[in-house]
């Protein structure tokens, strides 16, 4: 049973249908427009922001462009972090290369990126292999770098592969200073850490402290301490941040000292790298 209020809905509508039959054709055709001229206006709006989203819809950029765009952006400010870093050392040096004849100018650092494709299972730690290799200009000996300081150097090259020592691989001597000192020594792997090297062969007097900064010296030594290469246009170019001295202790009754050093670039977790191949 219909309740008292529909009945009288009910009828209210038979009744507007029957008036709406029974209206000449002219009456009725002014109330339809009527009654689109108040609907239009909701239709037309509804319209609006459709076309508004598909507007604004074209406006939004592909996710993979953005991706690309970030890649690039962080690239150029890694590659503008690491040149800084070479133009903070050439100011530290300036005033003593003035007063030196006949040495050759210093050249900016070429620097290609590349990323970790493999580690050695059997070197973890002292080995990775990167997607640079002789056709990107990449030759052995060449040193490798993050924003943060020195990885090692290139070891072995193929077409598009090349392999590197890790400064915590024994084959990997780096000779070093201690920036605020000048005292010189060399990097040797410190077995028992693999995010800390030795600074070692450092004069018995050096007056050495925690929180000095260690940096290239612009030499390659070979396992027995050869010099393969040395002075500003040495394979390892002088101020690449190599970490921060943790403590000291004196060796052979005092004949030398070395230097634990905590490196700067974090050696497990390297995914992109700099190689500077000039």
């Amino acid at each position: 049973m219909l309740k008292k209020p529909h009945l009288v809905a009910l009828g209210l509508v038979t009744l507007l249908v029957v008036v709406l039959f029974s209206l000449p054709q002219k009456v009725t055709g002014q109330l339809k427009l009527a009654l689109s001229g108040f609907f239009l206006p909701i239709f037309g709006l509804s319209e609006v922001a459709g076309s508004t989203v598909r507007r604004a819809g074209n406006y939004v950029v592909p996710r993979k462009d953005l991706i690309r765009e970030l890649e690039k952006l962080r690239e150029e400010n890694q590659r503008l972090a690491l040149h800084s870093q070479q133009y903070i050392a050439v100011e530290q040096e300036n005033d003593r290369l003035r007063k030196m004849a006949g040495l050759p100018q210093r050249v900016d650092w070429n620097l290609k990126i590349g990323k970790i494709v493999a580690r050695d299972p059997a070197n973890w730690w002292q080995t990775v292999f990167i997607n640079l290799g002789r056709r990107d200009g990449v030759m052995p000996d060449m040193p490798v770098m993050t924003v943060a300081g020195l990885v090692g150097k290139i070891a072995s090259v193929s077409n598009t592969r090349a392999q590197v020592l890790l400064l915590t691989d024994p084959n990997c001597r780096v000779a070093a200073v201690v920036g605020q000192t000048g005292e010189t020594g060399i990097i040797m792997p410190y077995i028992p850490d693999a995010t800390v090297v030795t600074l070692t062969y450092l004069a018995g007097s050096s007056q050495l402290s925690p929180g000095q900064a260690v940096i290239t010296g612009g030499l390659l030594l070979k396992p027995g301490h050869e010099v393969l290469s040395s002075g500003l246009g040495g394979i390892f170019p002088r101020g690449i941040p190599i970490g921060r001295i943790l403590d000291v202790r004196s060796v052979d009754y005092g004949l030398y000292q070395e230097a634990r050093v905590k490196l700067s670039a974090q050696l497990g977790k390297l995914d992109e790298i700099w190689v500077i191949t000039k």
